[in-house]
């Protein structure tokens, strides 16, 4: 079990952007340690180490196009980072990332409460799973705060996630302890400093007032934004729809075959008819 640090308090950071991958390596940490401009640094220097490891190397011209372009492979143009950007970040903390299915990560399979720290990644997204004071809890960034997970459930949540698709990274090595919090780096703009019971409490305020299938779905699909882009399309269909009953073809057809008004003038039309035929 850990000691008890950052006299106790969770440090969590809110989705800004497209900068998740920031706010796991943070929360890995434990405190506003990175910034984008930071991790956008450490991508710079390894996309200059691969070109120059191609150019050194014997590989083809052809082969090695993409790496010589000016296009970066370790950060996207949208804010996205790489596995080995943070690698490299948590590394200067002298961290390892680990893959979950190797040899190595054996133990961590069987019972995942041995270890500190997992990073969960899909599609463009990155949050981590963090013991902090003895006790889990997931840090994703789409979260207004860390949510507690039992011991019990960690297994499952993991189990569940890869499953579905996430890749699950071990973070092994020694911590930061401590993040002086009353410096003038302890807040980024989007990081804030919690106790567990305050999150517990923004956690179950969210769940009742906010949108608690967001957060269950979050958990269970397996992309956490899944839930947004199905909610997108119900709503793209149902303006497609009430835009085609508004189309005036089928409105005036629905006028014309509906309409009172025009019953009543063809009730009209016959009864005169009727008339005159009495008439001759």
């Amino acid at each position: 079990m850990e000691g008890v640090s950052n006299g106790g308090m969770l440090y969590h950071e809110v989705q800004e952007a497209k900068l998740c991958a920031v706010h796991c390596v943070n929360t890995v940490l434990q405190g506003p340690f990175f910034s984008e401009f930071d991790l956008a640094a450490l991508a710079s220097d390894l996309d200059t180490k691969e070109r120059q490891m191609m150019q050194e190397g014997t590989v083809s011209a052809a082969a090695s196009g993409d790496f010589l372009s000016a296009e970066s492979h370790n950060v996207s143009l949208g804010g996205d980072f790489s596995i080995q950007v943070l690698q490299k970040a948590l590394e200067v903390w002298d961290l390892q990332v680990i893959a979950s299915d190797s040899p190595v990560a054996e133990h961590a399979q069987i019972d995942p409460d041995l270890e500190n720290a997992f990073i969960c990644h899909l599609h463009d997204h990155w949050f981590c799973i963090r013991k902090v004071n003895g006790e889990w809890y997931n840090f994703d960034s789409l979260y207004a705060a860390p949510q507690h997970l039992s011991k019990f459930y960690l297994a499952a949540y993991l189990d569940s996630l890869k499953n579905s698709g996430w890749s699950i990274f071990l973070v092994r090595g020694n911590f930061p302890k401590e993040f002086p919090i009353a410096s003038s780096e302890a807040s980024n703009g989007y990081g804030q400093w919690l106790s567990p019971e305050d999150a517990e409490r923004i956690i179950k305020s969210c769940n009742n007032t906010q949108a608690p299938q967001r957060i269950n779905a979050t958990q269970q699909d397996s992309d956490p934004y899944q839930e947004i882009l199905l909610e997108m399309e119900d709503q793209d269909m149902k303006a497609a729809i009430a835009a085609s009953l508004m189309e005036p073809s089928q409105s005036m057809s629905r006028v014309e075959t509906s309409s009172p008004q025009k019953d009543n003038e063809d009730t009209k039309d016959d009864n005169k008819d009727s008339e005159d035929k009495k008439a001759q």
